[in-house]
């Protein structure tokens, strides 16, 4: 078999010599120009002029376009056509694009773009969540609410109440490869372009609506992205759009790249939330009901920000079986970057809500927070039942918020398995020693679970095609619908390809993603990457094995279901041939090597206005544990140690997997203790460079991190039974969180209500204030 093995990343061996390609490393066509926007300073203003006369007289440039140039106005959005391309008369942020510079080199259109003199009217900007309720500036009319039994009675009924709130800031994506585009005009108004986007499909359709062509006159591709993390979804449609124009205008090849200012500037970011809840519980802890109240800055436009706080809501349960929930959940619309899709897509910020709660919980009754957090997990039933190799649909169940049943939880034993290969309770006991005899330097460790629904919530997105080759020499070639970002995707339905034909990894080739030869593609998000195109390259193979199948059979007079396609070979009636001459003999025999699969993701349903529904194919399980230690005189922390035990299901590659794991991990550490964004009273963003937004570096890992797979295949139909693994570990990051609030907890006798991101002046702040 080809699947379930560590093998290495498809492009492994470019990418550490540097010669994998990416969009700005495609060759362009003599005399390629280069686009830059001209950006504003200003967050919220009237456009009364725009001087570009040192804009058009500088050094390179071709040509310059405002919003006079441009009718009708294109679009950006990926859901509400409220994002204009340039501005049309009113300033929403700074950084928004006012005009596009058109220059033979990208460092004279970079130059140009500063030249301009804006005359604006400013208007005070509305940057905080207190500021946009007041204006009553919100997107999706209002809060949304979704309640699940009699709320108010249930706390009022509860023996015991809390109340509090978390506060977690946003999180730039810092992909390493920033944004780029390259649009190369053709005949008859075709364009071709080269994104570097996690949606091909979004900016053919994005492309053609402004060149008011019809999307089969585009042509987008991608090999591969240096990095995306959601921040490539629909941030990228602004370049493809201006290149295209800009190639028609010009006729020639148009190609653009944000420097890592720009990128930071003008791109959205994760979303910041605040979380308030009130909540009623036993005096064990166990929780009888919560009230949360969601609220999220969602920037200047809508962008995908009514999903993501959708899926917040989703994910306010985490593990834990609530009998009563109540949420009202608030998109405030602000003059900041339009906050975009992140790696969980709103998921860890509702799912850190309710471990904020667990946490207080558990401090309130001096018990340890993992007893807490065992006591209201999911039953475990569904769990025992599959591993004995049973059917899960007569299993006990527990029941989420919004009516879908939980028939798989296994973090019961996972967090068993866990805590004993760790040493939780040994180690649990050695910190509070600690803390004892150390005044200076306490240290802290929490243990936290994840269960992460995987599908997209809107439903018609589950679906993804493939195309697939057979060549007579024996090679195979492939596309399919997702894209490649470096989490290897193209390795994963590669092994897929190589199982179901029986043969050798090395005849496999997955080439770019390309709407000309796979369409109307999902974005490469929301975890879905394997589990979709994986089954569609099943599909797409297992129909050509079963011609060569049927074929071969009626020549050996033998039944099409005794062909064996194993070892690189094929068996039938007797004989072995080898898979090259098996490729050459169906050729010859006028057999179809060719063929399309598709695949939906079946049993799903959302009602989005109900908040009921079973919006989720599975969940994704995992759970952490994490040690640090804090310098109470500077605020100063390490993280000392951390183990991670997750769920990928039956893993289709178990390195590439444990990779995104560790990967996953330590950008939800970030996200949660050093990257930190700023801006200041006027509405730029001061953090918009690695000099002042800090991501985690080789020194911030922990000396000791151990991660393992949980060996239990998935329940449900999925590709060879794996889990998804791109989004479910992040949230191991909540474990460095909730052990800098036990560490700060050493501190004094008040719950620290610690706020993300934890940097050492937050830290400090609250030791202080225990003190």
């Amino acid at each position: 078999m080809s699947v379930a093995k560590p093998l290495p990343h498809e492009s492994a061996r470019l990418h550490v010599t540097g010669t994998a390609r990416y969009t700005d490393d495609i060759p362009a066509p003599s005399g390629c120009l280069h686009l830059a926007f001209g950006l504003s300073e200003v967050a919220s203003a009237s456009l009364d002029t725009l001087d570009l006369d040192a804009v058009r007289a500088a050094p390179g440039v071709v040509a310059v376009m405002t919003a006079d140039d441009l009718d009708p106005m294109p679009d950006c959005s990926p859901s509400n056509r409220d994002e204009p391309l340039l501005c049309t008369g009113t300033i929403h942020y700074a950084g928004q694009p006012l005009y596009l510079v058109i220059a033979d080199s990208h460092l004279n259109a970079r130059r140009a773009a500063r030249l301009h003199s804006a005359g604006v009217t400013e208007h005070k900007p509305i940057l905080t969540i207190e500021e946009a309720l007041s204006a009553e500036s919100w997107f999706d009319g209002g809060p949304r609410i979704w309640t699940d039994g009699d709320v108010d009675a249930a706390l009022e009924s509860a023996p015991h109440h809390l109340s509090g709130q978390i506060e977690m800031g946003g999180q730039e994506h810092f992909y390493l490869e920033g944004h780029a585009a390259l649009a190369q005009p053709s005949e008859a108004g075709e364009m071709h372009v080269f994104t570097s986007t996690q949606h091909p499909t979004e900016i053919q359709h994005k492309v053609a609506d402004a060149l008011g062509v019809p999307m089969h006159a585009i042509r987008s591709e991608v090999r591969r992205m240096g990095g995306g993390f959601g921040g490539k979804e629909s941030q990228g449609n602004a370049l493809a759009i201006a290149c295209a124009v800009a190639a028609r205008l010009t006729g020639k090849a148009c190609r653009m790249r944000y420097d890592r200012d720009d990128d930071f500037t003008v791109t959205g970011k994760r979303h910041d939330f605040r979380v308030a809840y009130d909540v009623g519980h036993d005096a064990e802890g166990r929780v009888l009901a919560v009230r949360f109240r969601h609220w999220t800055r969602c920037g200047w436009s809508q962008d995908l920000s009514l999903p993501v706080a959708d899926r917040a809501m989703l994910h306010a349960d985490n593990a834990y079986d609530i009998p009563v929930m109540a949420i009202e959940s608030w998109r405030l619309r602000t003059n900041t970057q339009s906050a975009t899709a992140f790696r969980g897509f709103g998921g860890p910020q509702g799912m850190l809500g309710i471990e904020r709660v667990m946490d207080h919980v558990a401090h309130v009754l001096e018990r340890d927070p993992l007893q807490v957090r065992r006591l209201n997990f999911y039953d475990d039933t569904g769990c025992e039942v599959a591993a004995s190799g049973g059917n899960i649909s007569g299993a006990k169940t527990g029941r989420t918020h919004y009516g879908q049943a939980v028939t798989d939880f296994c973090l019961g034993a996972m967090t068993d398995r866990l805590a004993a290969s760790c040493d939780y309770d040994a180690r649990r006991a050695r910190v509070a020693e600690w803390n004892a005899v150390n005044p200076v330097l306490k240290r802290g460790i929490a243990l936290t679970p994840v269960k992460f629904g995987i599908s997209f919530t809107l439903t018609h997105l589950n679906q993804a095609g493939a195309l697939v080759h057979v060549y007579a020499d024996g090679s195979i070639h492939l596309n399919h619908g997702g894209t490649e970002m470096g989490q290897g995707l193209h390795s994963k339905v590669a092994q897929v390809a190589a199982d179901r034909f029986g043969c050798d990894l090395a005849r496999v080739k997955v080439t770019a993603t390309d709407t000309a030869k796979v369409p109307n593609t999902s974005a490469t998000a929301a975890s879905s990457g394997a589990d979709l195109n994986g089954m569609a390259v099943k599909a797409a193979c297992d129909t050509i094995r079963a011609r060569i199948a049927d074929w071969l059979a009626a020549e050996h007079q033998a039944d099409a279901s005794s062909v064996v396609f194993a070892d690189d070979a094929v068996q039938v009636g007797g004989a072995t041939y080898s898979f090259e001459k098996v490729a050459a003999m169906a050729f010859a025999g006028r057999v179809s090597l060719s063929s399309t699969g598709f695949y939906a993701t079946p049993e799903i349903s959302w009602d989005r206005e109900a908040g009921q529904g079973r919006p989720f194919f599975y969940f994704a399980y995992g759970a952490a544990c994490s040690e640090v230690v804090i310098d109470t005189l500077t605020g100063e922390n390490r993280i000392l140690r951390t183990d991670i035990l997750h769920d990928a299901g039956a893993s289709l590659n178990p390195a590439l997997d444990i990779g995104q794991i560790e990967g996953g991990f330590v950008q939800g550490a970030g996200w949660l203790t050093t990257e930190e964004l700023v801006w200041d009273d006027a509405g730029r963003l001061r953090t918009h460079a690695p000099s002042t937004y800090k991501i985690p570096c080789a020194s911030d890992i922990p000396a000791i991190f151990n991660v393992a797979l949980w060996d239990a295949p998935n329940p449900e139909d999925t590709i060879y039974r794996s889990k998804a693994v791109g989004e479910p570990p992040l949230m191991h990051g909540n474990s460095v969180l909730m052990a800098l609030s036990d560490a700060i907890a050493a501190c004094g006798a008040a719950y620290p209500a610690l706020n993300a991101p934890a940097t050492a002046e937050r830290v400090l702040a609250a030791v202080r204030a225990l003190k």
